[in-house]
């Protein structure tokens, strides 16, 4: 574990917010080649790329605050909303969206264009950011037996039992899932569909290896919502596909 990469007057750098700041790089830099490739600005996909990493942290930040204050664990939400943990997937992938939408209005961008642009730019800035919670023990799934499990004595929360390292499972699904989204662009019909029921198949999967508590009908939150994504992008892209012939 590298919880911090470098201490500078005092400021401790750790490894999750520098893996953030190398997904938005990545991200910003795809996307901008992606809107080029479509005819747009690329200085659009950067925009973009900072409107939806603000709405992302913002909504992950929220909905683990709004989630934690639901199941009466106390603390405040303010308190909960800056607390060094704390990020979840699918708040963020909601506040992203949302923030995204309000640049679109903002700057009159296409939005199918804009969002098929940036579904490369999503899992591969996903992916990255899983290396970055394997760097600091976050997000990690139940104990195991396996000879790959992995214990996190300084890790959030710490265990000295050996666990599945789900984050290194979700970067090693999204990679290939990227190259997929990066090989479809131009030739589907909502790339962003694609991403989201992909996306939403691993975290399905991945969720058998972790504790979350049940939602509804054995389902965890993570498992509920990424079945609506795999739902919503199914239905998204059959719609399009139908519609543009």
């Amino acid at each position: 574990m590298y919880p911090t990469i470098i201490e500078l007057f005092g400021i401790e750098i750790s490894s999750f917010g520098f893996m953030v700041g190398i997904a938005f790089l990545v991200s910003g830099y795809l996307a901008a080649r992606s809107f080029e490739r479509a005819g747009l600005p690329g200085d659009d996909g950067w925009r973009v790329t900072v409107w939806a990493l603000v709405g992302g942290i913002a909504g992950s930040k929220l909905w683990y605050a709004f989630e934690h204050l639901a199941r009466g664990e106390g603390g405040n939400l303010v308190e909960l909303f800056f607390a060094r943990v704390g990020l979840t997937w699918y708040g963020g992938l909601v506040g992203g969206v949302v923030a995204s939408l309000l640049c679109i209005r903002v700057t009159k961008l296409p939005w199918l264009t804009v969002f098929n642009c940036a579904a490369p730019s999503l899992a591969i800035g996903q992916a990255l950011g899983r290396v970055g919670c394997f760097l600091v023990g976050d997000d990690y799934g139940r104990v195991t037996d396996a000879p790959w499990g992995i214990a996190f004595p300084n890790g959030l929360p710490p265990t000295e039992a050996p666990v599945h390292p789900t984050m290194l499972y979700e970067m090693a699904w999204l990679v290939p899932v990227f190259a997929w989204l990066w090989s479809r662009r131009g030739r589907s019909p909502f790339l962003f569909g694609e991403y989201l029921f992909f996306a939403g198949l691993g975290r399905l999967w991945i969720e058998a290896f972790r504790t979350n508590p049940v939602l509804v009908a054995s389902l965890s939150n993570a498992q509920a919502v990424a079945l609506a994504c795999m739902v919503a992008g199914a239905w998204g892209w059959l719609y399009l596909r139908g519609h543009h012939t």
